[in-house]
Protein backbone atom coordinates (compact mmCIF):
# COMPACT_ATOMS: atom_id res chain seq x y z
CA UNK A 1 0.00 0.00 0.00
CA UNK A 2 0.95 3.32 -0.42
CA UNK A 3 0.49 6.92 1.16
CA UNK A 4 0.79 9.87 -1.22
CA UNK A 5 0.26 13.32 0.14
CA UNK A 6 -1.60 15.68 -2.12
CA UNK A 7 -0.38 18.87 -1.18
CA UNK A 8 -2.04 21.80 0.45
CA UNK A 9 -5.23 21.57 -2.06
CA UNK A 10 -4.18 22.85 -5.05
CA UNK A 11 -3.56 20.01 -7.61
CA UNK A 12 -0.97 21.99 -9.22
CA UNK A 13 1.07 21.11 -6.17
CA UNK A 14 0.59 17.50 -6.78
CA UNK A 15 4.36 16.52 -7.06
CA UNK A 16 5.31 14.06 -10.05
CA UNK A 17 5.74 10.94 -8.16
CA UNK A 18 2.43 11.41 -6.35
CA UNK A 19 0.58 11.28 -9.82
CA UNK A 20 2.76 7.99 -10.84
CA UNK A 21 1.60 6.76 -7.78
CA UNK A 22 -2.49 7.21 -8.81
CA UNK A 23 -1.39 6.39 -12.24
CA UNK A 24 -0.26 3.05 -11.72
CA UNK A 25 -2.96 2.42 -8.47
CA UNK A 26 -5.88 -0.27 -8.81
CA UNK A 27 -7.06 1.08 -5.93
CA UNK A 28 -7.43 4.79 -4.76
CA UNK A 29 -9.16 5.70 -1.15
CA UNK A 30 -9.38 8.72 1.20
CA UNK A 31 -11.44 11.53 2.02
CA UNK A 32 -14.10 12.89 -0.24
CA UNK A 33 -12.13 16.28 -0.15
CA UNK A 34 -8.53 14.81 -0.74
CA UNK A 35 -9.72 12.83 -3.77
CA UNK A 36 -11.60 15.67 -5.61
CA UNK A 37 -7.89 17.03 -5.92
CA UNK A 38 -6.55 13.86 -7.47
CA UNK A 39 -9.51 13.04 -9.23
CA UNK A 40 -7.36 13.84 -12.53
CA UNK A 41 -4.56 11.83 -12.15
CA UNK A 42 -6.86 8.46 -10.82
CA UNK A 43 -7.19 6.95 -14.43
CA UNK A 44 -8.63 3.80 -14.58
CA UNK A 45 -8.38 2.80 -11.02
CA UNK A 46 -11.04 2.12 -8.46
CA UNK A 47 -11.94 4.94 -6.48
CA UNK A 48 -13.33 4.16 -2.96
CA UNK A 49 -13.83 7.61 -1.28
CA UNK A 50 -14.02 7.71 2.88
CA UNK A 51 -15.48 9.16 5.92
CA UNK A 52 -14.49 9.65 9.50
CA UNK A 53 -17.61 6.92 10.32
CA UNK A 54 -16.86 4.25 7.60
CA UNK A 55 -12.84 4.79 7.08
CA UNK A 56 -12.21 1.65 9.07
CA UNK A 57 -13.78 -0.69 6.86
CA UNK A 58 -12.37 1.49 3.14
CA UNK A 59 -9.29 0.36 4.70
CA UNK A 60 -10.32 -3.21 5.25
CA UNK A 61 -11.08 -3.31 2.04
CA UNK A 62 -8.21 -1.39 0.96
CA UNK A 63 -6.15 -4.27 2.59
CA UNK A 64 -8.10 -6.95 1.57
CA UNK A 65 -7.07 -5.22 -2.35
CA UNK A 66 -3.56 -5.13 -1.27
CA UNK A 67 -3.55 -8.73 -0.42
CA UNK A 68 -4.86 -10.08 -3.73
CA UNK A 69 -1.91 -8.37 -5.42
CA UNK A 70 -3.55 -4.98 -6.06
CA UNK A 71 -1.97 -1.46 -6.01
CA UNK A 72 -3.67 0.46 -3.95
CA UNK A 73 -2.84 4.34 -3.21
CA UNK A 74 -4.67 5.97 0.02
CA UNK A 75 -4.61 9.74 -0.41
CA UNK A 76 -3.92 12.31 2.43
CA UNK A 77 -3.82 16.10 2.73
CA UNK A 78 -0.52 17.92 2.84
CA UNK A 79 2.33 16.83 4.62
CA UNK A 80 2.50 13.46 5.87
CA UNK A 81 4.82 14.34 8.90
CA UNK A 82 2.22 17.10 10.14
CA UNK A 83 -1.70 15.81 11.01
CA UNK A 84 -1.66 12.03 8.87
CA UNK A 85 -0.05 10.17 11.93
CA UNK A 86 -3.85 8.64 12.86
CA UNK A 87 -3.91 7.51 9.33
CA UNK A 88 -0.46 6.43 8.67
CA UNK A 89 -1.23 4.13 12.23
CA UNK A 90 -4.38 2.69 10.47
CA UNK A 91 -2.90 2.08 7.02
CA UNK A 92 0.25 0.62 8.84
CA UNK A 93 -1.78 -1.60 11.10
CA UNK A 94 -2.73 -3.32 7.62
CA UNK A 95 0.00 -4.21 5.46
CA UNK A 96 3.61 -5.12 5.64
CA UNK A 97 5.07 -2.17 3.93
CA UNK A 98 4.02 1.19 3.20
CA UNK A 99 5.62 3.12 0.93
CA UNK A 100 5.17 7.08 1.73
CA UNK A 101 5.09 9.60 -0.90
CA UNK A 102 5.23 13.25 0.84
CA UNK A 103 3.63 16.53 -0.64
CA UNK A 104 4.11 20.10 -0.42
CA UNK A 105 3.44 21.24 2.69
CA UNK A 106 1.54 24.30 3.59
CA UNK A 107 3.57 25.30 6.09
CA UNK A 108 6.19 25.88 2.82
CA UNK A 109 3.39 27.74 1.15
CA UNK A 110 2.64 29.96 4.50
CA UNK A 111 6.67 31.04 4.86
CA UNK A 112 5.92 31.92 0.89
CA UNK A 113 2.88 33.93 1.09
CA UNK A 114 4.55 35.79 4.46
CA UNK A 115 7.77 36.00 3.28
CA UNK A 116 9.54 34.88 5.48
CA UNK A 117 12.20 31.80 5.66
CA UNK A 118 11.91 28.05 7.91
CA UNK A 119 15.48 27.94 8.90
CA UNK A 120 14.48 30.76 10.91
CA UNK A 121 11.27 29.78 11.97
CA UNK A 122 9.92 27.29 14.71
CA UNK A 123 6.75 25.19 13.82
CA UNK A 124 4.24 24.14 16.46
CA UNK A 125 0.88 22.15 15.74
CA UNK A 126 -1.77 21.78 18.66
CA UNK A 127 -3.30 18.63 16.74
CA UNK A 128 -1.98 16.63 19.40
CA UNK A 129 -4.58 17.04 22.33
CA UNK A 130 -3.01 18.46 26.08
CA UNK A 131 -4.12 20.50 28.74
CA UNK A 132 -4.95 23.98 27.08
CA UNK A 133 -3.12 25.58 30.13
CA UNK A 134 0.27 24.22 29.11
CA UNK A 135 -0.32 23.50 25.32
CA UNK A 136 0.95 27.28 24.77
CA UNK A 137 3.84 27.70 26.62
CA UNK A 138 6.03 27.36 23.81
CA UNK A 139 4.25 29.78 22.38
CA UNK A 140 4.52 32.31 24.77
CA UNK A 141 8.39 31.19 25.42
CA UNK A 142 9.09 31.55 21.64
CA UNK A 143 7.51 35.25 21.57
CA UNK A 144 8.72 36.29 24.42
CA UNK A 145 12.41 35.82 23.02
CA UNK A 146 11.50 37.41 19.90
CA UNK A 147 14.72 35.00 17.82
CA UNK A 148 12.63 33.19 15.43
CA UNK A 149 9.45 33.66 13.99
CA UNK A 150 6.40 30.96 14.82
CA UNK A 151 4.54 29.34 12.49
CA UNK A 152 1.61 27.38 14.35
CA UNK A 153 -1.05 25.29 13.33
CA UNK A 154 -4.35 25.46 15.31
CA UNK A 155 -6.95 22.35 16.26
CA UNK A 156 -9.96 22.73 14.83
CA UNK A 157 -12.73 22.89 15.70
CA UNK A 158 -12.31 23.95 19.77
CA UNK A 159 -9.03 25.74 19.56
CA UNK A 160 -8.73 28.06 16.71
CA UNK A 161 -6.92 31.79 16.12
CA UNK A 162 -9.52 34.08 18.23
CA UNK A 163 -9.03 31.52 21.39
CA UNK A 164 -5.39 31.40 20.32
CA UNK A 165 -4.99 34.84 20.52
CA UNK A 166 -6.63 35.22 23.66
CA UNK A 167 -5.42 32.69 25.62
CA UNK A 168 -1.93 33.83 24.67
CA UNK A 169 -2.95 37.22 25.92
CA UNK A 170 -4.27 35.94 29.04
CA UNK A 171 -0.28 33.25 29.16
CA UNK A 172 1.73 36.88 29.17
CA UNK A 173 1.88 37.20 25.20
CA UNK A 174 2.19 40.79 24.26
CA UNK A 175 -1.37 41.82 23.29
CA UNK A 176 0.27 44.13 20.21
CA UNK A 177 2.71 41.22 18.75
CA UNK A 178 1.59 40.90 14.98
CA UNK A 179 -0.03 37.79 13.74
CA UNK A 180 -0.94 36.71 10.31
CA UNK A 181 -3.96 34.01 9.83
CA UNK A 182 -3.98 32.24 6.47
CA UNK A 183 -7.14 30.26 5.98
CA UNK A 184 -7.27 27.42 2.68
CA UNK A 185 -3.67 28.21 1.74
CA UNK A 186 -3.50 27.57 -2.15
CA UNK A 187 -6.74 27.61 -2.56
CA UNK A 188 -9.35 29.47 -4.72
CA UNK A 189 -11.51 30.90 -1.69
CA UNK A 190 -7.72 31.61 -0.29
CA UNK A 191 -7.80 34.55 2.64
CA UNK A 192 -5.21 36.23 4.87
CA UNK A 193 -5.72 38.46 8.00
CA UNK A 194 -3.17 41.08 9.86
CA UNK A 195 -3.69 42.19 13.16
CA UNK A 196 -2.38 41.86 16.39
CA UNK A 197 -3.28 39.34 19.24
CA UNK A 198 -5.92 41.32 20.46
CA UNK A 199 -7.66 42.13 17.24
CA UNK A 200 -7.17 38.32 16.50
CA UNK A 201 -8.92 37.96 19.83
CA UNK A 202 -11.66 39.78 18.85
CA UNK A 203 -12.69 38.43 15.67
CA UNK A 204 -15.53 36.03 15.46
CA UNK A 205 -14.47 31.86 15.34
CA UNK A 206 -15.37 31.57 12.27
CA UNK A 207 -12.16 29.44 10.90
CA UNK A 208 -11.75 27.32 8.46
CA UNK A 209 -10.21 23.91 9.53
CA UNK A 210 -7.14 24.68 7.10
CA UNK A 211 -5.68 27.84 9.02
CA UNK A 212 -1.96 28.51 10.14
CA UNK A 213 -1.07 31.53 12.18
CA UNK A 214 2.14 33.23 11.36
CA UNK A 215 3.93 35.32 14.69
CA UNK A 216 6.93 37.00 12.26
CA UNK A 217 9.88 37.62 14.79
CA UNK A 218 10.72 41.55 15.50
CA UNK A 219 12.32 43.49 12.55
CA UNK A 220 16.19 43.08 13.43
CA UNK A 221 16.28 40.21 15.63
CA UNK A 222 18.76 37.54 14.29
CA UNK A 223 19.64 34.37 16.04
Amino acid sequence: MTVVAVGPGDPEFLTIKGRQALADADLVVGFKTVLDVVSAHTGDAEVRPMAYRDQEAVLDYAQEQAQQGKACVVCVWGDLNVSAKELLNRVRRRAETVELVPGVSSIQIACARAVISLEESTFITLHQRWDRGSELGELIELLERGRRNVILLPRPFDFMPPAIAANAIADGADPAHPVTVFQRLSLPDEQRWDGTLAQCAELPDEFSDLSIMVFPRPAGEHD
